[in-house]
């Protein structure tokens, strides 16, 4: 395409104005709490729980994991313990790293509403990841994808108001 033919194009083509703009920072602000208190519970048992070696497991924690009501044979409890910390370590890498793809893609285009299909699946790996124990932190995500679905842009934004107007509305 030659240059004379992109500036006729141009010519034809109408301009659409300014895009339509909206603030995702409530979508946002839910998404960063849930990505913490996420770093904070997955992450502090997985870290506990690989730092700790398994005599200090069975005289500590496994009285007080008795206690809870949580019965695991004490033979077996050390290695599953280990093995569910992996598997919420597993789930906190999972949640960041698509929590933060939606943060990015919410910030670079956020009139868009698709966005909050990230949110819906940081949620989902949080609330499957957890075996529903973090289900109230999964519901940040759902939240902040419910309002990426919900809210939609002002088209308002750009737009001068109507002098004769008595509230100053731009209708």
């Amino acid at each position: 395409m030659s240059a004379s033919t992109r500036e006729d194009v141009r010519a034809v083509t109408p301009d659409a104005g300014p895009a339509p703009t909206i603030r995702r920072t409530a979508e946002t602000c839910l998404a960063v709490a849930g990505m913490v208190a996420s770093a904070i519970f997955l992450g502090g048992y997985a870290l506990v729980l690989n730092r700790v070696d398994e005599q200090t497991f069975l005289d500590d924690l496994y009285p007080a994991m008795a206690d809870a009501g949580i019965a695991v044979a004490s033979a077996d409890a050390y290695d599953a313990a280990r093995t569910l910390a992996a598997w919420f370590g597993l789930t906190l890498v999972a949640v960041l790293l698509v929590a933060a793809a939606g943060i990015y893609v919410a910030h670079r285009r956020p009139a868009r509403r698709t966005t909050g299909w990230w949110f819906l699946a940081a949620g989902l790996a949080c609330l499957f990841g957890s075996q529903l124990v973090l289900y109230p932190i999964a519901f940040l995500f759902f939240l902040s994808a419910g309002l990426f679905a919900l809210r939609k842009p002002d088209t308002t934004v750009g737009q001068t108001p109507d002098p004769t107007s008595e509230t100053g509305s731009t209708s």
